[in-house]
């Protein structure tokens, strides 16, 4: 059953555990996410960027196959079909499309623009109870193109945006998308403190769940923050059990080179790493 994301993170926030949401690519991608959550009855949010939603042929795309799935599956934990970073037209084109949550990233506007947008695109997501999440201040690291340093949002801007109404907000604490740099200074937990202080019961979302350290991650949960966004970290034990699987010459052997024998490992992979997330971030038994 997909649904918003609002109960879920007002329930997690209460019960100081966090949803994950993983990130999308394909087929393979959102059955092992779906699984793993019916396995460890777990909610679960999935993520789709507007560039995975362009190359699985377009939102509509991505919606079907993801409603379907869900079905055919027969999932009952709470699912949430989440767009990532959207742009104020691909936010648009999702509530069209049928996704039941929407990112709408205006932080790279000036904050009276960001402000006018996020007001427009809640209004517009509230009246058909759809879930809403703001960003203020830039995250660090690359997401579709987008750069910044790892900054530090601003308590009173969380507050300004938070108080139109939105069901979620992302606020950069030192975080970053990707592959966290040797040098990386951790995350700044007096920002989200100060933040969190001046939001309230609003759930907080921490993007660039990949490579921050265990402790860290709980840290954060107990300071408010009721998502976690996973996305790098899927990828890359993807790619490393297809690599594991071509190397030992697996495809070589009978029918191995059968797509569906061929990604079978890295789907594994991705359930084995969902699952671990999952268990960090205390949302196994919470559906």
């Amino acid at each position: 059953m997909l649904v918003s994301a609002t109960e879920m993170l007002k329930k997690a926030k209460a019960g100081k555990y966090a949803v994950g949401q993983f990130n999308i690519n394909n087929l393979e991608w959102t059955k092992a996410v779906l699984l793993t959550a019916q396995e460890l009855n777990s909610p679960v949010i999935l993520g789709v960027s507007e560039g995975a939603g362009k190359y699985m042929t377009g939102f509509k795309t991505v919606a079907a196959m993801v409603k379907a799935m869900d079905e055919s599956l027969g999932i009952t934990v709470p699912v949430a079909l989440h767009l990532d970073h959207g742009t104020y037209e691909g936010a648009k084109a999702c509530v069209e499309a049928g996704f039941t949550s929407i990112m709408f990233d205006g932080s790279h506007f000036p904050l009276e623009e960001n402000i006018a947008k996020s007001k427009e695109i809640i209004e517009l997501c509230h009246s058909k109870g759809i879930s809403v999440e703001c960003e203020v201040g830039t995250i660090g690291g690359e997401e579709d193109g987008v750069i910044g340093a790892g900054e530090v949002a601003d308590p009173e801007e969380c507050k300004m945006i938070a108080d139109l109404g939105v069901d979620m907000l992302a606020a950069g604490i030192g975080n970053i998308h990707g592959v966290y740099p040797a040098n990386w200074a951790g995350l700044n937990f007096e920002a989200l403190d100060a933040i969190q202080q001046k939001t309230g019961i609003m759930p907080l979302v921490l993007h660039g769940g990949t490579g921050i350290p265990d402790d860290m991650i709980k840290k954060a949960v107990t300071l408010g923050v009721s998502k976690i966004n996973v996305n790098t970290e899927c990828q890359l034990v993807f790619a490393e059990a297809t690599r594991a699987y071509i190397e030992a010459g697996k495809d070589q052997q009978g029918k191995g080179f059968d797509p569906r024998k061929l990604l079978a490992p890295g789907t594994e992979a991705i359930k084995a790493k969902v699952k671990e997330k999952m268990e960090l971030f205390g949302s196994v038994g919470q559906a």
